[in-house]
């Protein structure tokens, strides 16, 4: 361990705050929270650690933490920070999808929206739904029910919703405050589990309307209250109280945490929510953690009320969110409590097989690669490969594996400037000079390894900008491909060196998914390039002809070598003016 962490532990508060751990780049790489800051952060430098809590401890160079007066200050500085680092280490939820809601807008005459965007802008919101298909049949019901406007902006005439009775034409009509607030009214009762008092009233107008021999009237009727059985059918009644909660359960084993989430709404469990993470703290700590950022990061509207397991601490989950939280002990409650932490085992053991091969894939397999080259871990590797047809439309293309993943948002592509002819060496000289000048300007990360798509002389021409130019120590290495353009060796150090892993090792299956992606990536890159440049013609650098002049000539000739061959005033028929003219002439005479 660094003397400078030894001394900094050493004289760690024994109170409650947060911790910010650090890498060699001074990135935040792990956020977490402690009752008790001495005890929580020597945990990590002292006694054995799994596979993942040791891949965390070996990256931290430096820490620096935050005093709070309570765990509840701790805790929600803990999100704030998380949300303002993204440290790569923390909580990522793996479902993080957006659900539809149906809004109710707060115009002064209201619409009935679906919306995946919960806002503070004074509407009424319901939800979430289990898709955007149920959102919509709730919302065309509704719409026929009660006659809100639908369009955006105000017309200035009647559409076909007014004619259909769907719309009550406040474009045109005056519609009273009391009018709207009344819809309103009738949709928010409607969907806070109050449509069998309405289906009742519906049943009543259609037996009036029958009555009065209004039969249109009452068949319209009569299809409303279908639509309503059918969109209540579909969903299996779990409570009978129309509160809307969330219920939350569970389960952790080997370092991973899986967390289900019921949605229940107006009775019915409509969704549920999975979510699949790492845990470097104690599980009860971790799953208050989630619940912090569930909320803030999911867009979800806090419920009326919140299920928990016994184990957590309902009095602070209350605090945090500002929502009644219970820890039902009996009856239904307790069973949907028990059904979500019964669903979180069963995801959990049903997801680590695919964890750990993922992980034998990513992460281990760069571990691996970084004691058989004899370097640091290269979580960070940048590889590069030229592309060109004998010295045409050259072009290179960078990709970027972090934690033997590819980061695509980071994959770059350079058209060759400064070389003339098929220059492999001195395009990767280029290329390797473009990229990293601007990493040191701009405060880019710098990798733990580079790769270059070729041998001994693309990693000379490489090392001679990185060293001799920019200053930079990095270890390079080159792929060498076989006959069949399959990765065949890897090598490294200078003078190179054959670095020999084993064929069916995972670590070389990382080579072959880098060395594929970035010749993926630059021919993809090449074939763009040479393309737009394939469409270019003879026409295209004579002064006067632009793209219509050159549709016009094509028209009136058929192809260029008849251009060619006409004569001036051939060309001026075509439309051309003469001074157009006589310079395509001049064009084809030269």
């Amino acid at each position: 361990m660094y003397e400078h962490l030894k001394e900094k532990l050493a004289v760690l508060p024994d109170q409650p705050g947060c911790y910010l751990m650090k890498d060699k780049h001074g990135t935040v790489i792990y956020v977490g929270k402690a009752k008790v800051l001495k005890n929580r952060v020597r945990s990590y430098f002292n006694g054995t650690h799994d596979g993942k809590t040791l891949r965390l401890v070996n990256e931290i160079e430096d820490f620096e933490y935050i005093v709070t007066s309570s765990n509840i200050e701790a805790l929600l500085l803990e999100i704030n920070l998380i949300k303002k680092y993204d440290p790569k280490y923390n909580i990522m939820l793996k479902d993080d999808k957006s659900y539809p809601f149906i809004k109710i807008t707060s115009e002064r005459h209201p619409r009935l929206i679906v919306t995946r965007k919960v806002k503070k802008d004074k509407g009424k919101y319901f939800g979430p739904y289990p898709n955007v298909q149920a959102a919509r049949e709730t919302k065309k019901l509704l719409d026929r029910m009660y006659p809100l406007r639908k369009c955006q902006t105000l017309p200035d005439r009647v559409c076909l919703y007014y004619h259909m009775g769907q719309c009550l034409a406040p474009c045109v009509k005056e519609v009273s405050e009391s009018t709207n607030k009344e819809l309103v009214d009738g949709i928010t009762r409607f969907l806070k589990g109050g449509y069998s008092e309405i289906k009742k009233d519906l049943e009543n107008k259609m037996h009036h309307a029958a009555e009065n021999l209004e039969f249109e009237r009452a068949k319209e009727y009569r299809d409303q209250i279908v639509h309503i059985e059918t969109l209540m059918q579909k969903q299996k009644m779990v409570l009978n109280d129309f509160i809307d909660r969330d219920v939350f359960g569970y389960y952790y084993d080997k370092g991973w945490m899986c967390v289900q989430v019921f949605f229940i709404r107006q009775g019915n469990m409509i969704e549920r929510d999975v979510s699949l993470f790492p845990i470097y703290d104690e599980p009860k700590e971790e799953f208050l953690s989630f619940i912090g950022q569930f909320y803030d990061r999911n867009n979800h509207i806090l419920p009326k009320e919140i299920l928990l397991p016994d184990d957590v601490d309902a009095c602070l989950v209350e605090q945090l969110l500002g929502v009644n939280s219970v820890q039902p002990r009996r009856g239904k409650k307790k069973d949907l409590v028990l059904l979500a932490y019964k669903n979180a085992k069963i995801s959990l053991h049903e997801k680590f097989q695919l964890i750990e091969r993922d992980e034998n894939r990513t992460i281990k397999a760069v571990e691996n690669l970084g004691s058989e080259l004899q370097i640091p871990t290269p979580l960070r590797i940048e590889a590069f490969d030229n592309s060109n047809i004998q010295g045409a439309d050259a072009v290179s293309a960078m990709v970027v594996f972090i934690d033997g993943k590819p980061s695509k948002k980071d994959y770059r592509k350079y058209k060759i400037k400064t070389v003339t002819g098929p220059d492999d060496y001195d395009s990767m000289r280029e290329v390797i000079r473009r990229r990293y000048t601007r990493v040191l300007k701009e405060g880019l990360p710098i990798p733990d390894l580079i790769i270059v798509d070729g041998g001994k002389g693309q990693m000379s021409a490489a090392r001679d900008v990185l060293e001799n130019e920019l200053g930079l120590d990095v270890p390079i290495a080159g792929l060498v491909k076989d006959d069949k353009h399959r990765t065949a060796n890897l090598m490294i150090g200078e003078p190179p060196e054959l670095v020999v892993l084993e064929r069916n090792s995972q670590e070389f299956y990382l080579l072959q998914r880098i060395q594929d992606e970035v010749h993926r990536f630059a021919i993809t890159f090449h074939r763009q390039v040479r393309g737009k440049n394939a469409f270019k013609s003879a026409l295209d650098d004579i002064p006067g002809v632009g793209e219509k002049r050159r549709k016009q000539l094509l028209k009136a000739f058929g192809s260029v070598e008849k251009i060619k061959e006409a004569t001036i005033e051939e060309l001026q028929n075509a439309g051309m003016p003469l001074p157009v003219a006589k310079k395509i002439k001049e064009k084809f005479q030269n």
